[in-house]
């Protein structure tokens, strides 16, 4: 996941050797620059899976700054994906004007050309005129046709992380999300949301706020980031999309979801609308609606994606952003909404008794009384049977 929003603050001391290498040897290439050495290194605020930051050299008088953008790989997050894969994608999307175009290589990172458009914010989401161009955008990206295996990953994405998160787990961890229970929920979900139905392409898999980039004067949406992209159902990107307007990742904290921005019903018949419609198509109410009820129960294997991701973020990754309670709240959402979207198709699995609990002394995330909190949750909001 990532996002953008500038901090004046020069960290060239961030950047590794060969990266500066690269970019004094771009810079030294453009006559505009006065002075190649002479570069400003500005963190972006948001990212959760790489360490982003905007270059920029002083220009001749009268001319905007040279900018590009450098992206340093999060340690540990390979096992989320296969980076040579993103690279390839990202490669593509750049030829085919998808994307920023790629300047160069250095082993843990990458240098982009800047994009010259703003990067949204969370209320840009709810704006009724970018989301249609943002409805109309992923309709595109999802018609892409990528080179390699056209195979959905999304449940075998599911259960390798639930492997690696119950591997790096603390005992009272996996309890506290009762991860042994989950490999028979992504099952479930494989059962009752797969069919042949379903529309499948390259999604994204990641479409919150932070990589959608808007052009003011052109109107032109740019999708950006690719680590997560693959060919999956069509409605788990859109649903992925509408969970992530619950998010806000520039507050104090962005580890918070606020559930009562989820869109409501017209808002989402709206965008599937001018999704459905963007190329030309004229798309009947009963496929608006067949679609729209499809995004919404792909929202539990959404939860469930992200859910596992924080679990395995907290224990590989270094960025200041509280990985657990987010996940903490991507499962409570889950089990919140399973039965109304699922019926009575399984319930809220057995949490730990007292005396299970009991010699427990680390805490859950390094945050004192997560786990009672967890557990508290989990035992107030069980599914009676």
């Amino acid at each position: 996941m990532g996002a953008m929003e500038n901090v004046i603050e020069n960290r060239e001391d961030r950047l590794p050797a060969e990266a500066r290498e690269i970019l004094q040897s771009l810079a030294s290439q453009w006559e505009d620059v006065v002075d190649s050495k002479a570069l400003q290194v500005i963190p972006l605020k948001g990212a959760m899976t790489n360490e982003v930051f905007e270059i920029k050299w002083p220009a001749k008088t009268g001319e905007l700054s040279r900018k590009v953008v450098v992206r340093i790989y999060g340690e540990g997050v390979d096992v989320f994906f296969d980076r040579d894969n993103e690279i390839r994608t990202f490669e593509y999307m750049s030829k085919n004007g998808q994307g920023p175009r790629l300047l160069g290589r250095f082993p843990n990172g990458r240098i982009e050309a800047f994009i010259h458009a703003r990067t949204l914010s969370a209320s840009d989401l709810r704006d009724p005129d970018i989301s249609a161009l943002i409805a109309a955008k992923l309709k595109e990206f999802h018609e892409l046709n990528m080179p390699g295996p056209k195979d959905v990953t999304l449940w075998d994405r599911l259960r390798n992380w639930l492997s690696t998160a119950k591997r790096l787990s603390t005992p009272e961890e996996a309890n506290a999300f009762q991860l042994d229970s989950i490999e028979k929920e992504i099952s479930l979900l494989e059962k009752e949301l797969s069919g042949p139905s379903q529309s499948m392409g390259f999604c994204h898999n990641d479409l919150q706020y932070g990589n959608i980039m808007l052009e003011e004067g052109s109107k032109s949406i740019t999708i950006i980031d690719y680590e997560y992209a693959s060919y999956n159902a069509l409605a788990f990107d859109i649903s992925n999309h509408f969970c992530e307007m619950a998010a806000d990742y520039h507050t104090d904290t962005p580890h918070i979801l606020d559930y009562s921005k989820y869109p409501g019903l017209e808002e989402r018949q709206r965008f599937v609308r001018l999704y459905l419609s963007s190329s030309g198509n004229h798309p009947t109410e009963n496929e608006v609606e067949q679609l729209v009820q499809d995004v919404e129960n792909y929202t539990l294997a959404s939860h469930l994606f992200w859910g596992l991701w924080g679990i395995i973020s907290e224990h590989v990754n270094d960025i200041d952003f509280d990985y657990m309670e987010y996940a903490r709240q991507r499962f409570q959402q889950y089990w919140k909404t399973k039965p109304k979207l699922l019926g009575s198709v399984g319930s809220l699995p057995d949490v730990a008794t007292d005396g299970e609990q009991k010699g427990t002394k680390k805490t859950l995330s390094k945050r004192p009384s997560m786990f009672k909190k967890l557990q508290k949750y989990f035992s107030l909001t069980k599914t009676k049977t």
